[in-house]
């Protein structure tokens, strides 16, 4: 095979990638496959009443969200985790479906959770210890 056909060959095969990726991203459903963003196996669901607060576990880490029951107007949403001996990590502001993920190592340590969505919120005590 000469280099003319080596060319055209990767040239083609980088043209097939590419629109791939471009589908891929372009397709409809894309932010409906993963609302959470979050890894791992849920663990605790906590209900509130405008919103849910979901905490998924994966090797030692922490993942959090805050998702609205209402989804679609911008309001003021947390979510925020911490593990026993550190600083919370936060994620706030004026979101319409969900704040976070936020993840933070707590290996074998207790952590805190909490979420508000508008007036309301939930907060936890130590758990998965």
């Amino acid at each position: 095979m000469d280099s003319g056909a080596i060319r055209r060959r990767l040239a083609r095969g980088t043209a097939v990638l590419v629109a791939s990726g471009l589908l891929a991203l372009a397709s409809p459903g894309s932010a409906d496959a993963a609302p959470t963003q979050c890894v791992g196996r849920k663990v605790k669901v906590l209900p509130f009443g405008t919103g849910t607060v979901q905490v998924y576990k994966r090797n030692g880490y922490v993942c959090a969200v805050t998702l609205a029951e209402r989804p679609g107007r911008r309001t003021a949403m947390s979510v925020s985790v911490q593990a026993r001996g550190n600083r919370p990590v936060v994620d706030s502001g004026q979101f319409a479906v969900r704040a976070g993920p936020v993840t933070v190592h707590a290996g074998h340590r207790c952590v805190r959770v909490s979420g508000s969505v508008g007036p309301q919120s939930i907060s936890t005590g130590w758990i998965l210890c």
